[in-house]
């Protein structure tokens, strides 16, 4: 399915998931539901044991002769139980974590894209080094979302962190001579009788920045500047997902690998670049897949579904950009921004996409909170707060500098939060996805920061619940109409 020639306007009611026109009115406030928030924030589900899901229950597969659909379920890393048990079910300590890795992972985007280098607050305008096949991840927070598919033959099912910001596969292999926790045995490649190392002549070493040779073997090595690292040899693998197996998928097999994945095997890349895995399934997919990232707090889980089926009929579409200078990232054109129905004065310039490759806004999975450049993020709190007046502010906390005490509230009204994107269409946010609890007792934060740079991020906070497309191959990112 290719997106229509006009684009399709979705409003969908009843679920706080508004895209509508421009010329279209949307309801100026909203109601956020401080104690059901809070009584999900009490009653966070226990993680789960890696036992408690097998492979298949986390897969639902569909093929045609001409369409194949793969369906992943997606669950958050606090699910799962190899962190303290106390942290996990500790909403405060849970949330300073996810900002401290959040933080890590900003800082990494910003040094892998031109113009990301902060400088004095804002970004330095010199020339970058970029790795458009840079695993991305490890300790850099890109390890919030969960799938799990099988290596290997017979498949040995792991946990795989999915992440828009990579395009590499890769794995925790044996013989491990350096390897963080996980919560499945570690791969053995000798246990495999599809795996095959990648020959130095290959052109799919020539593929990968930072590749070596050892003993006729094709080795990568990807190094970030906190000192995260991932090192091991390239091979070709089968990897299954569901009834579907998918043979010859470029992986990188690490044997030396240092970072917090927290229970996750290795690294799922979608990125935008040939050795990601949407790149590699080419055909098969026809360069498109969707995902619905499940809400916190909540028992469900959310999806991650390959192929042209998995385009959905009554989305907004819009432009998908391409940098050049950044070919693994997704960027998306915005226009501005709306809080309460009103288009806050921002310069529409501030979000744009430049020749060389600098600004512009990124569709992230692995980040967290959404950044933008500081003089539009402080006109836009400055906006949310002249509306929020009525509220009892507190201090900041962590990244966020503006927050409130909703204890006493069972319910409190608040503007509207809205996107507007580039073609026509205004994405108005759930109130779950721009007004976070940041501890169990009713201190609520407006989940927004500066980049400290010209890139801005839409981050997986603000896209919770809602359905999320991309159609590589048509050029087009959908929002809705579904949510999870």
């Amino acid at each position: 399915m290719s997106p229509p020639p006009a684009l399709q306007l979705a409003l969908v009611a009843l679920v706080h998931l508004t895209l509508t026109n421009a010329a279209t009115s949307f309801p100026d406030f909203q109601l956020l539901n401080v104690e059901q928030v809070l009584v999900g924030v009490l009653t966070q589900p226990s993680p789960l044991q890696t036992s408690e899901y097998n492979h298949h229950e986390l897969l639902n597969v569909t093929e045609s002769e001409d369409q194949w659909k793969w369906k992943l379920k997606l669950i958050h890393r606090d699910w799962l139980s190899t962190e303290n048990a106390t942290v996990s079910r500790n909403h405060s300590r849970r949330f300073h974590a996810r900002i401290q890795r959040d933080v890590k992972r900003v800082a990494s985007l910003l040094l892998r894209i031109p113009g990301g280098v902060i400088h004095d607050g804002e970004a330095a305008h010199g020339v970058n080094d970029f790795g458009s096949d840079v695993v991305s991840g490890m300790d850099q927070g890109s390890g919030e979302y969960f799938v799990r598919i099988g290596v290997g033959s017979p498949p040995r099912s792991q946990y795989m962190v999915i992440d828009s910001g990579s395009d590499i596969v890769w794995v925790q292999c044996k013989p491990c001579n350096q390897c963080y926790k996980q919560s499945d045995p570690v791969f053995d490649p000798a246990d495999s009788a599809s795996y095959g190392g990648v020959p130095c002549s290959s052109s799919v070493c020539d593929r990968i920045e930072n590749s070596g040779c050892h003993a006729g073997r094709c080795r990568y090595e990807v190094m970030y500047g906190d000192g995260s690292y991932t090192k091991g040899t390239l091979a070709l693998e089968t990897l299954t997902f569901g009834p579907t197996v998918v043979q010859d998928v470029a992986i990188g097999c690490g044997h030396v690998n240092q970072g917090m994945f927290v229970g996750a095997a290795g690294l799922l890349g979608l990125g935008g670049g040939s050795m990601s895995l949407v790149g590699q399934l080419g055909g098969q997919t026809g360069g498109a897949f969707s995902y619905c990232l499940v809400s916190r707090g909540t028992n469900s889980s959310g999806s991650l579904v390959f192929g042209r089926e998995a385009m959905p009929v009554g989305a907004a579409w819009v432009p998908l950009l391409r940098n050049p200078q950044a070919p693994t990232f997704y960027y998306i054109g915005l226009s501005g921004l709306g809080i309460g129905g009103i288009r806050v004065p921002i310069s529409e310039d501030i979000f744009q996409l430049t020749e060389l490759g600098y600004g512009g806004v990124v569709m992230d999975t692995g980040t967290a909170v959404t950044r933008f450049p500081t003089i539009a993020y402080n006109t836009f709190r400055d906006a949310f707060i002249e509306q929020t007046a009525n509220l009892p502010r507190v201090s900041g906390v962590s990244i966020f500098d503006t927050c409130y005490n909703l204890s006493s509230f069972v319910t409190v009204r608040i503007p509207t939060v809205s996107f507007y994107l580039s073609a026509g269409p205004i994405l108005t946010l759930p109130a779950n996805n721009f007004l976070i609890p940041v501890d169990s007792v009713g201190t609520f934060c407006f989940a927004f920061a500066s980049s400290g740079s010209g890139l801005s991020i839409i981050g997986n906070i603000q896209q919770e619940g809602i359905q999320i497309s991309f159609d590589g191959a048509n050029g087009y990112v959908g929002f809705g109409p579904n949510v999870c």
